[in-house]
Formats: structure tokens, sequence, C-alpha cells
């Protein structure tokens, strides 16, 4: 039982091996912290919600609220 120990170990570590290699490439780190813009800039897309948000906010809070209009 104990030769038998080893060979089990190994035929379970191969079995592992199995897997998907879908791994990323490995890059420098210098790649990684360069401070470039994202492309494409989301910012005008994100700025053009948040002024339609804000203007939304502003008209609700011109609106009598229902708790009001029930009294």
């Amino acid at each position: 039982m104990l030769r038998l120990a080893p060979i089990l170990f190994l035929v379970l570590l191969a079995a592992c091996d199995r897997g998907a290699q879908d791994y990323p490439h490995l890059v420098p780190v210098d790649q990684l912290l360069v401070d470039e813009p994202l492309t494409p800039d989301p910012a005008p897309g994100l700025e053009a919600r948040a002024a339609d948000l804000r203007a939304r906010a502003a008209w609700l809070r011109t609106q009598p609220s229902d708790a009001a209009a029930a009294n």
C-alpha cells in the first residue's frame, strides 16, 4: 500500500493539469502602470447621463409630493 501512494499522488497531480489553459499572457509591469486614457473614452456618455439625472432630480424637487397633495 505504501508503494501505491506515490503513484496515486502522481496520477492525481496529472489529472489536475487537464483543465483549460486560458490564462492571459504575462505583461511587464511598466506596461501596466502607464497612465494612458481608456479607449474609447467613456466620460462623455457618463457626463451626459449625469446631466440628465441632475435635470430630472431638479424637476422632481419642484413637483408636489403625494403626501402634500393628499392633505
